[in-house]
């Protein structure tokens, strides 16, 4: 018998079946289909759980159009649209310093297309960067259930130095952090900002 975390970080029970299975097929029948943001989700639960940091994903705001009144008490949205967001996805807190970052996936194989960054987030990143956040971007390569963290300072030198509009996936095997996926949590980015700290 197992005890581990759901993503919200409350225990459970893992009886033992007849049936039993590698812990690498585990995971990667486990992680089937889920995409990297419930796989970040469940990961920023375990650290709040953990007291290992405090990060949580921005509402995307809503204008609301119309509300009817069905009773006094009551109020139902009819019509909304989503706004533009004017920042990145999620952000928090981790060891004293502010942590700032975008999470996308793409199913191309050889590279990630920078039409999925929007310039008011690459803007946002740079100018926390810039007042001392931690600011990165996670990309997952869905063929090869690849995540990798880039850290900003690497997506602006190939921002500033490279013409084209995608950047390779072999840029982020090069210059990114590759994170491997485990069970609990789903996306251990920690550990690669852990690393990351010890060569400042």
């Amino acid at each position: 018998m197992k005890i581990g975390y759901n993503g919200t970080g409350d225990k459970m029970i893992n009886y033992p079946t007849k049936k039993t299975k590698s812990k690498t097929s585990f995971v990667s029948s486990a992680h089937r289909g889920l995409s990297l943001e419930e796989d970040i989700n469940k990961t920023n639960a375990y650290y709040l759980v953990h007291k290992r940091a405090n990060v949580h994903k921005k509402p995307t705001p809503v204008q609301v159009v119309h509300v009817q009144y069905p009773a006094r008490n009551k109020a139902k949205i009819t019509e909304a649209y989503y706004k533009r967001p004017s920042t990145t996805d999620y952000n928090g807190v981790y060891k004293g310093f502010a942590l700032d970052f975008e999470v996308k996936e793409t199913n191309h194989e050889r590279y990630f297309t920078l039409g999925n960054l929007h310039q008011h987030q690459l803007d946002h990143l740079q100018s926390v960067h810039e007042h001392g956040a931690i600011a990165f971007l996670l990309v997952r390569f869905s063929k090869f259930n690849e995540t990798y963290l880039l850290t900003y300072e690497k997506l602006a030198y190939f921002l500033e130095t490279m013409t084209r509009k995608s950047i390779p996936r072999a840029y982020f095997i090069e210059h990114g952090h590759l994170i491997p996926y485990t069970h609990i949590p789903p996306i251990d980015y920690l550990k690669v900002i852990d690393a990351l700290l010890l060569k400042e």
